[in-house]
């Protein structure tokens, strides 16, 4: 790309921009929300056209793109869906049965079975299935817009090895900071116009960028200094005109154009939460509960936990294995099939639905979160409408427009600026985190970890679970739920160290082979589980307190990690709270086990 410009009405936004890609090369492509990035992905694909400026390609070379958006209105078996995308480039001239072959081989290699309808599969699976279709043609580049989204976690990692082998070039766009430290080799940034390459790794250019922005606002700040001084030279009614000022006149004119023709720094979101009253100690007990769909395997089977008020658990899972389903169960809005579910008083519930069914998308933007209303309730005091959508950067003119024709990234932030309307002290976020862009996910982070009630979030942006999740509830298939301290790095950890079964293990008789302490009267069978886990929670936050200490005592920590600092200082008094509880905790289960004779 040389000297490339467009714009669709007010500022440009690529403005005589150059950029370069070569074969192997795994470049990611930064940048706020509606800066452009979607548009330079489709003027390389050859679906716009720019303004002005040249975009060439090597002789030959065929060029692939992955939507931000699944299709939904694709129908058909996912062979002939695949095959479809060969149609850019003619079939390449191949016999039919060699573009058959290619078509199944293409489908293997993403683990689908072309025999499958598009229409039946989740959006996880029609993102791999577009995925495929983009790959088929063998293309020498391949632009992808958000590849993540709807993925679990699980398909996100096969993606990573799968782009990690790619032998061509790769352009992507994402907001997953894990996903992009895997796969990029190089990193470039979209703002506001111009395209910067910072060719190197993602902490890299965080540092650099800071450092960019802090010399940017010194800059700005003497040449706004001197301006005024100059504007107030010029109304003192000095005669600038004769020969000696003329100079002077001609620079101010010309600093006057500098000043109207600055772009500046799209602003940050301002999120906060309403006030409300602190809700009972314990916030949900779930004791023995199990729930399923008629005619399939149970989601749900004999799941106990207690949540308590100040948690911040974080759902995994894959896709269709019932994480939403296990909020509505917690949430009082379906009835386990056996078991109980007691949730504890005061509770003020905010719920953001990942679907975004919240949005009428027929109304305006500030209709939808004041309901008709010019002014909202804020903690108790009064604030405009328009007002209150500009901390969520919604312009009073985009305030007014239909939801239908916000991109995925303000329907999160609408969805958001609607949610904290409303006074909570339980929070529940089902997949929040999609389309928004880096920015204001570090701002979201921010806020929760701040949050003084109960958070249930499910995610599969393994860093914002590391970042935000005190305790991890993992859907491990067949109705298990398995329940552990800390986010998503710490579960992998848990995992990773538990020996693998035996293949054939051999018949144990059942007789005397129960330690003594195995179960005591004084103890439930909900009580006994727990006390026996309390050790092995110990023990991890014990070891992640130690690695807190260890990497905030080196005396290099608060100079490189200047920004990260408030929020390790968080995450320890989190575990050191944790930590104490556990302690508390085990003694009382120890206690009562103790009041009464064990069982032989």
């Amino acid at each position: 790309m040389r000297e490339v410009c467009i714009g669709f009405g007010g500022a440009l936004l690529l403005d005589h921009v150059g950029f370069h890609i070569e074969r192997g090369e795994r470049v990611c492509l930064l940048g706020r929300n509606g800066t452009g990035k979607s548009t330079l992905l489709r003027l390389l694909n050859g679906d716009l056209v720019a303004d002005d400026g040249e975009i060439s390609y090597m002789q030959g070379v065929r060029v692939s793109f992955l939507p931000q958006e699944v299709p939904e209105a694709q129908t058909g078996s996912l062979s002939r869906i695949v095959a479809a995308g060969f149609d850019k480039y003619g079939g390449e001239g191949l016999e039919p049965w060699r573009l058959s072959n290619r078509v199944e081989k293409t489908l293997t290699s993403m683990g689908l079975d072309g025999a499958l309808f598009y229409e039946n599969l989740s959006a996880g699976l029609k993102r791999r299935a577009m995925l495929a279709r983009a790959l088929v043609s063998q293309p020498d580049v391949l632009l992808l817009d958000e590849p993540t989204n709807h993925l679990d976690i699980g398909a996100i990692g096969w993606m990573e090895d799968f782009l990690n082998r790619y032998d061509g070039a790769l352009l992507f766009v994402t907001h997953d900071r894990s996903f992009l430290k895997k796969v990029a080799t190089r990193t470039v940034e979209l703002d506001r116009g111009r395209l910067i390459d910072w060719s190197c790794d993602y902490e890299s250019f965080q540092e650099r960028k800071q450092a960019v922005l802090s010399t940017e606002a010194a800059h700005r700040k003497r040449f706004d200094d001197k301006l005024a001084r100059e504007e107030i030279w010029i109304r003192q009614g000095i005669k600038a005109r004769r020969t000696r000022n003329e100079g002077r006149v001609r620079e101010l004119e010309k600093m006057r154009a500098q000043r109207q023709e600055r772009r500046e720094l799209i602003g940050s979101v301002r999120m906060k939460t309403q006030d409300a009253i602190k809700s009972g100690k314990l916030v949900i007990e779930v004791e023995a509960v199990s729930y399923g769909y008629e005619g399939k395997g149970p989601l749900i089977e004999d799941f106990s936990t207690l949540v308590m008020r100040g948690d911040k658990i974080g759902i995994i899972g894959p896709n269709g294995a019932g994480k939403t389903t296990l909020l509505r169960v917690l949430l009082g809005e379906l009835q386990p099939a056996k078991g109980t579910v007691r949730q504890g008083v005061n509770l003020e519930i905010a719920y953001f639905d990942q679907l975004r069914g919240q949005l009428d998308e027929n109304k305006s933007v500030a209709e939808n979160v004041g309901g008709g209303n010019d002014t909202i309730l804020f903690n108790g005091k009064p604030r405009h409408i328009i007002g209150y959508l500009g901390d969520f950067l919604f312009s009073a003119e985009r305030a007014r427009a239909p939801v239908r024709t916000l991109s995925g990234g303000e329907r999160n932030r609408l969805l958001l600026a609607t949610l904290f309307t409303r006074p909570s002290n339980l929070l529940v976020l089902d997949e929040p985190t999609n389309d928004l862009d880096l920015e204001t996910l570090e701002l979201l982070e921010d806020l929760l970890l701040d949050y003084p009630g109960t958070l249930l979030l499910v995610s599969h942006d393994r860093t914002f679970l590391n970042n935000v999740a005190t305790s991890t509830l993992v859907m491990e298939g067949e109705g298990r739920v398995g329940e552990y301290v800390g986010g998503y790095d710490d579960w992998l950890r848990v995992r990773q160290a538990q020996p693998e079964p035996p293949c054939a293990p051999a018949p144990v008789k059942q007789q005397n082979q129960r330690p003594k302490r195995a179960l005591k009267l004084g103890l439930s069978y909900k009580e006994q589980r727990e006390f026996e886990a309390i050790p092995e929670a110990i023990e991890l936050l014990e070891a992640q307190k130690e690695e807190l200490y260890r990497s905030m005592s080196d005396p290099e920590f608060y100079r490189k990690n200047a920004a990260d600092a408030p929020r390790v200082l968080a995450r320890l008094k989190s575990v050191e709270e944790q930590l104490e509880q556990s302690y508390l905790r085990w003694e009382f289960l120890d206690a009562k086990a103790s009041q009464a004779p064990t069982v032989g």
